[in-house]
């Protein structure tokens, strides 16, 4: 068990590359995750990193005990998993909402395994915008919801799920798009297509243009559609762009259909969360949510 906690203090760490982060997130002091660094590197009679003044790296053996790490902790996860599903009759009905792009891109293949272990729990999925599902939530018209955006709710309770990115993409044929870059003030000129109001990608958009002094009412808005799937259809007979998540164009950028155009100093970075009621002690949201992130591992 001691090994296994410096294992633990060690991921973190590498992690991180911050022993003061480290401590804080382990509610340890620093010099305590220093003290377990240093007996681990006394045990494997090997330096797990390198130390530059304030900074750290990870050494080769380091980033081999690492990977091997992240399995053991998989391994544990799983275990506790199916130890305690063993414990419960799973059956009983759930009723998932996801926005667009989650339901889309990433739960189909995370309910096709959750079928085949629980086969006895019907599943469904209702694909609407953020702000619906949100509203279907506190409605009690689901139980468990996937969104992205930067809203909050009171009411709601956020478990953050995965990250993703959203990307400007063009058809490979598109002339701006060969150079593989723009600047700020090209992208006002771009014919865009943009999501609907209302949903959670446009929010973030919107939120990270600020980065580069724009806003969404400084863009040459072409078409705003509700699906990454018509966004998709459209560009790829047109000349216009679309800010879309890049689980979305996988194929496409694979296929050389269409490709990345970077925005100079523009990342936009969200992160994928499940949503659920404050004071919601159901155990089938519960359930599948545990499921998911083991998937998503």
């Amino acid at each position: 068990m001691v090994f296994d906690f410096r294992l633990q203090v060690f991921q973190t760490v590498a992690r991180r590359l911050s022993f003061t982060k480290a401590a804080a997130e382990l509610f340890i002091t620093q010099p305590a995750v220093t003290k377990h660094i240093h007996e681990l590197e006394n045990q494997l009679k090997t330096k797990l990193f390198e130390r530059n003044g304030s900074k750290i790296s990870l050494t080769p053996a380091g980033e081999i005990l690492l990977h091997h790490a992240e399995q053991i902790f998989d391994i544990y996860r799983n275990l506790e998993f199916e130890i305690n599903s063993l414990s419960q009759r799973n059956s009983g009905k759930l009723r998932l909402g996801a926005s667009t792009t989650a339901a889309q891109y990433i739960l189909p293949p995370i309910l096709a395994a959750f079928h085949r272990k629980f086969h006895n729990i019907e599943v469904t999925l209702t694909t609407k915008n953020t702000e619906e599902i949100e509203h279907a939530l506190q409605h009690k018209e689901i139980d468990l919801g996937v969104i992205e955006g930067f809203s909050r709710n009171a009411a709601i309770k956020y478990t953050e799920f995965l990250n993703d990115e959203i990307v400007l993409v063009a058809n490979s044929r598109n002339p701006i798009a060969a150079t593989g870059v723009v600047n700020a003030d090209q992208l006002r000129e771009i014919p865009l297509l943009l999501r609907e109001p209302g949903s959670g990608t446009l929010e973030v958009i919107g939120h990270a243009l600020k980065s580069i002094g724009l806003g969404l009412g400084d863009l040459n808005v072409e078409m705003q559609l509700s699906s990454s799937e018509s966004m998709k259809l459209y560009i790829l007979h047109s000349d216009s762009m679309a800010f879309i998540s890049v689980h979305a164009v996988l194929k496409e950028l694979q296929s050389k259909e269409c490709r990345i155009v970077d925005v100079e100093g523009l990342s936009i970075d969200r992160h994928f969360h499940f949503t659920t009621l404050h004071g919601q002690q159901e155990a089938l949201p519960e359930l599948f949510m545990r499921f998911a992130l083991y998937q998503r591992k």
